[in-house]
């Protein structure tokens, strides 16, 4: 069991370095507090999810760097980056995250805009006179 793990966790356009080492539960997201980087109650659980799952919330320091995507791609990319980091830590957790889904990336992109168009999929409105 290593004591100082790194990982990368992806969710949209937003990707997650996540770091982990031993502490006291301590969770910062680009050198602020989860708390106050994700001020919704929803994104905060998203964030804890895998530490909660595993009963790991007060045994490791998260220190993350995020960038890309919104709010809600960034704390998917830190959920995912955070269940990668604890499965290099420690390889038992592995049907624990797996059977939660934390293991997971969402494939789901955005699709790219077409020449001609103004959007992927949006024609422009028929007239018939």
């Amino acid at each position: 069991m290593n004591d100082n793990v790194a990982a990368t966790g992806r969710r949209k356009r937003a990707i997650a370095r996540v770091k982990l080492t031993l502490g006291q539960g301590v969770i910062t997201v680009n050198k602020k507090p989860y708390d106050e980087y994700f001020p919704r109650p929803q994104l905060q659980q998203i964030v804890r999810q895998p530490l909660e799952a595993t009963q790991s919330l007060t045994r490791f320091d998260v220190t993350v760097k995020a960038e890309g995507g919104g709010v809600t791609g960034q704390a998917g990319a830190v959920r995912h980056g955070i269940a990668r980091a604890l499965l290099a830590m420690d390889e038992t957790l592995k049907e624990t995250l797996r059977k939660a889904g934390f293991l997971t990336r969402d494939p789901r992109e955005k699709e790219s805009k077409k020449y001609g168009r103004k959007r992927a999929r949006k024609r422009f409105q028929y007239s018939k006179r």
